[in-house]
């Protein structure tokens, strides 16, 4: 089942004897593991029928028998085992799973991990409960989730907001939605989140981004370009060379394709690229700035400069050398 029908089916009470929760994103497990630890029971009913477990301090059999176990004056327990990637041998627990305890609801916490689907385990939990894998978001998917994690509190972001998001917190869910819950209290519902509100209640300054140095080179702006490269080489922990060549390459591999399409409709361009199609404008101005030869010996300089930027064929130049020279041969 996906995170989004596992929620609503809790919100609606109908509950399983066991969660098997596993995958890269952890952001995924731990609001399902948070959303039955905090709903499932009563505050009365928890101190006899909540349990919390942690996997490096158990053995399978230790799971087991608290699964066991019924519940005191109330329809369900819920046992969690929190870490349970570092539970040994716990395809022994296929036993418990094969004839799991209806009033115990067990939820197994399997970060950064899967089970083997050949596995008696995989089997017995796929017919009784819920699995559940996750998978960590590409980057050019978080800003469709970041819309949608606000649209659930009646909140919006500016496609420019989002993208600065995730350009500073990457595809970390936890740390995305952390500040946007920052963010949430202090503007009022229905509000638009703007560039703006995250300079000035995140400290993520915009100006000084991979997003802003690529709408420079986009114009060949080149003052701009050279302040950020500037700002980049003083600051090169927080910039590092190889992140903005990254950036930099996925851009303008999407410029040579848009060169090549032979539909160029909005609805179209903006589908195959894969983007949002208020940025669409960006890819037809740098098409205009930017010709297909230019283009491949971009892709062609980008390449040679992220070989350099990790120490082949470059003797001394540091990483805000490097950044300034690549501008340079990429907008001249």
């Amino acid at each position: 089942m996906k995170y989004e029908e596992i929620i609503d089916e809790l919100k609606k009470k109908i509950y399983k004897p066991i969660y098997f929760l596993s995958g890269e994103e952890p952001y995924f497990i731990d609001k399902i593991t948070d959303f039955i630890a905090e709903h499932v029971l009563s505050e009365s009913e928890k101190s006899f029928n909540q349990t919390i477990l942690y996997g490096k301090d158990l053995k399978v059999e230790d799971v087991d028998n608290a699964a066991r176990r019924f519940p005191m004056m109330s329809n369900h327990q819920v046992i969690i085992v929190k870490e349970a990637q570092n539970l040994k041998n716990i395809e022994n627990l296929v036993y418990y799973a094969e004839n799991p305890l209806k009033s115990t609801i067990l939820v197994i916490n399997y970060k950064y991990k899967t089970l083997d689907k050949r596995k008696k385990i995989y089997k017995a939990v796929e017919k009784n409960g819920i699995l559940l894998e996750t998978k960590k978001l590409y980057d050019n998917q978080v800003p469709d989730w970041i819309s949608g994690y606000l649209r659930s509190d009646n909140y919006k972001i500016e496609p420019v907001a989002s993208l600065l998001l995730v350009e500073f917190l990457g595809n970390d869910l936890s740390k995305i939605s952390n500040e946007l819950d920052k963010l949430k209290i202090s503007l009022s519902s229905g509000s638009v989140i703007s560039t703006k509100h995250i300079e000035d209640n995140i400290g993520i300054s915009k100006d000084y981004s991979n997003f802003e140095l690529q709408n420079a080179i986009r114009q060949k702006d080149v003052l701009k370009a050279n302040r950020i490269a500037l700002h980049f080489g003083q600051n090169q922990k927080d910039n590092p060379i190889v992140l903005t060549i990254n950036s930099l390459f996925f851009f303008f591999s999407k410029v040579l394709v848009y060169h090549y399409l032979p539909n160029k409709e909005p609805k179209n361009a903006a589908s195959v690229l894969k983007i949002n199609p208020f940025f669409l404008k960006d890819y037809e101005s740098s098409a205009k700035n930017y010709p297909k030869a230019k283009v491949v010996q971009i892709i062609s300089l980008l390449r040679e400069y992220d070989m350099k930027s990790k120490g082949y064929g470059n003797i001394s130049a540091d990483a805000g050398e490097l950044l300034k020279e690549l501008i340079y041969k990429i907008i001249h």
